[in-house]
């Protein structure tokens, strides 16, 4: 098995579909789809039912409401040499697992590759992105990673205990947590590389309510990984002057849904950052495989 793709998932149906539907359009039978159904309903069996014939796939129920728990069971479970963890609403454009493969395959030191988020209405996705491809530090390592678009050589993804539990969605600290992973696979010695042609599409939510929504929570985020990783205190004080600049721009324009968003994100930066848990370098044992 080459690829296991990982999709926590929550609250979506038709989506998971659309989903598997991108996967089966790659033109490849050397992956698996491990489902980690975290509903209380069944809403996904006729999924499963109308895919499993056609495709390699496991559904793992879990009564856990959180995202990297979820990622993390259906690590355990994955049998491909490359994991990556797809979102339950993205879509795979052609060539994405053929250029994954060609990337590992002609370099036996990448342990993590990264791209972009691209936005279905054509260029890029929400966040700021590299514009060049190239190895990722502690730099660029905040412009270059997306969970969703994270493909890593399973041994190193168990070996790092995979995602951290008390990041992403489903916990205080809402988002970065892949920033945080690659983080700490490169403090172990282990090459990541940004390959900026390397899209996953996502539906883009910038500004939305939803992102106003989650602003704050996903500030937290950012701001936890930033501080816990040790990024350059120039990236730090960067990522909280940036949403101060959005807040003034947006009030000066009248946009005061924009300057609600800006000011949450800077709260929830900055909260993160003067977290204690922040203070302490991250301890995650290794997973081990399921049984």
């Amino acid at each position: 098995m080459r690829f296991s793709l990982v999709v926590a998932t929550l609250g979506r149906d038709a989506e998971v579909g659309e989903l598997l539907d991108s996967l089966l359009a790659q033109g490849r039978s050397d992956f698996e789809v491990i489902i980690v159904d975290q509903n209380d309903d069944d809403r996904l069996g006729a999924i499963e039912a109308a895919y499993a014939p056609r495709i390699a796939l496991r559904r793992l129920r879990s009564s856990v409401h959180n995202a990297n728990h979820a990622r993390n069971l259906g690590l355990r479970h994955a049998r491909g040499a490359i994991v990556t963890f797809p979102d339950d609403d993205c879509l795979y454009p052609p060539g994405v697992l053929d250029r994954v493969d060609a990337a590992f395959m002609g370099d036996a030191t990448l342990a993590v590759l990264t791209g972009p988020a691209a936005s279905p209405d054509g260029g890029l996705g929400s966040g700021r992105w590299r514009d060049a491809s190239g190895p990722i530090d502690l730099v660029t390592v905040w412009t270059s990673v997306i969970e969703f678009n994270i493909f890593l050589r399973r041994d190193a993804a168990l070996a790092l205990g995979g995602f951290d539990e008390g990041m992403g969605p489903g916990s205080p600290f809402g988002s970065a947590e892949g920033n945080d992973l690659v983080c700490r696979a490169m403090a172990r010695g282990l090459r990541a590389q940004y390959d900026h042609a390397l899209r996953i599409i996502h539906p883009d939510k910038r500004l939305s309510d939803v992102a106003i929504e989650r602003a704050e929570r996903y500030g937290r985020g950012l701001g936890f990984a930033l501080r816990r990783n040790g990024a350059p205190l120039s990236m730090r004080m960067t990522f909280l002057v940036r949403p101060l600049g959005g807040v003034a721009a947006s009030l000066l324009r009248g946009r005061m849904h924009d300057a609600g968003y800006y000011g949450m994100t800077f709260r929830g930066r900055l909260a993160g950052m003067l977290a204690p848990e922040a203070r302490r370098p991250a301890a995650i044992a290794p997973l081990t495989e399921a049984a």
